[in-house]
């Protein structure tokens, strides 16, 4: 028997410990499934959301935004997609408390056709041990909103074994936590977190994060994003600079994430980051801004593709794997590997290739300068004509020859097609 709409009272259903009970005349047709839509833009831990906050978010390329229930119309008036916080609610702990579960469903049912709602934050760094019951909440929430993602972040590649809740080194530990929080959890989208900049120098193990994650993605068939430094909050760990950020956003682009977030935009206890304690920007938010924009035109041009192979010429730091001689665009001349001994500052070329599908050439690369301190001009030589991308203006340069020049800014990149 199909039910329509007001043709019953009440449709009861039973999910996890909760009975929902949904009134009469209330929409029985599901929203649509949750995807990335534009290329997320957002950060981690904000100040309040007034509207002189949002404005200035969506002013500097932010597009998702912290909100407590009381801030969507706030979020929707500055065009601003919001990333639901209630930690009272949204917590495993609330689908065992007939009270809390009952408000967790008051609080779905009035926000799920928000126009402003884009996801609902849950967690930051669970332990392994945690994800059967974090797995339980983002299939609760999807049964009731398909439309609206559970976000839950990671820990980064140097969280301890205990942290982590798996064992074996480093590559096996974290490998064995992704793998079990995409089978156990179900995400719709993978977060991680990894700051690598220290105060005296640069830390092994961003790359290798890089790689890691976007191994489990792809294999999973699944977005993710990359939660990158933008303060210092201790003594061993520096304010990053506009370049350093550069660099940031484009290895990220490369590797084929759909989604950036800064840590922090303003906290307690934090200096640097995007805005300082009585609201102003700082210079952090002044080099963002052209770079939001510059990262979301990128990820948009990428989003339809697949990422094929990531990989890097120069220096090769943890996780880099070097440019084979098949691949089917090639600096030209190459350059010579180097050794790499963090803490010093990296320097090569790093290309993220991407195409239509796995079983068929790359037509796409990203190519970036990974040295955030000097400029380089290098030649590359395609499989065919090469087209140039402009991120500032959006637009695709004519085909040129299979040989084409490009300059790039420190830590900046270049997205180049071709058509074998």
């Amino acid at each position: 028997m199909i039910l329509q709409p007001r043709m019953v009272a009440t449709v009861l259903i039973l999910a996890g410990s909760c009975l929902i009970v949904r009134g009469e005349g209330a929409e029985t047709a599901p929203p649509a499934a949750w995807t990335v839509g534009r290329p997320i833009v957002t950060y981690w831990a904000g100040p309040e959301m007034t509207e002189v906050t949002a404005r200035q978010m969506a002013q500097g390329g932010w597009n998702v935004v912290w909100c407590r229930e009381q801030d969507l119309d706030v979020a929707q008036r500055n065009g601003l997609r919001a990333m639901l916080f209630a930690p009272d609610l949204i917590t495993p702990a609330a689908l065992d408390d007939p009270e809390k579960c009952r408000q967790l469903d008051g609080l779905i049912a009035r926000v799920a056709r928000h126009p402003a709602l884009y996801c609902y934050f849950l967690l930051d760094e669970p332990g392994a041990g945690a994800f059967p019951a974090i797995g339980r909440l983002v299939a609760y929430l999807r049964a009731r909103d398909p439309a609206h993602m559970a976000y839950i972040n990671l820990f980064p590649t140097y969280a301890s074994n205990e942290q982590l809740g798996t064992v074996g080194d480093t590559v096996t530990a974290y490998r064995e936590h992704l793998r079990q929080f995409v089978t156990t959890v179900k995400p719709e989208l993978i977060s991680y977190d990894h700051y690598q900049f220290a105060t005296d120098g640069d830390l092994d193990g961003y790359f290798l994060n890089l790689a890691l994650v976007r191994e489990t993605a792809r294999q999973a068939r699944l977005p993710f994003l990359n939660i990158v430094q933008a303060c210092s909050w201790t003594p061993v760990r520096r304010v990053p600079q506009g370049n350093e950020m550069r660099y940031l956003v484009y290895t990220t682009l490369a590797y084929g994430a759909q989604g950036i977030s800064y840590y922090v935009y303003c906290h307690p206890g934090h200096t640097g980051g995007i805005a300082n304690p009585d609201g102003s920007p700082t210079a952090l938010y002044h080099a963002l801004q052209p770079l939001n924009q510059e990262f979301v035109a990128i990820a948009s041009q990428l989003q339809p593709l697949q990422s094929l192979g990531v990989y890097h010429q120069g220096m090769l730091p943890a996780g880099a794997v070097a440019l084979p001689d098949s691949s089917p665009i090639q600096l030209d001349p190459a350059i010579a590997v180097q050794q790499y001994k963090p803490p010093e500052r990296l320097r090569g070329v790093l290309l993220g290739l991407f195409g239509s599908s796995e079983d068929k050439p790359a037509t796409d690369a990203l190519v970036v300068n990974l040295d955030y301190q000097q400029a380089l001009q290098i030649t590359l030589r395609a499989a065919g004509p090469v087209r140039v991308f402009d991120a500032t203006t959006q637009n695709w340069a004519e085909p040129a020859e299979r040989r084409v020049r490009v300059d790039l800014p420190p830590g900046g990149g270049k997205l180049l097609r071709w058509r074998p």
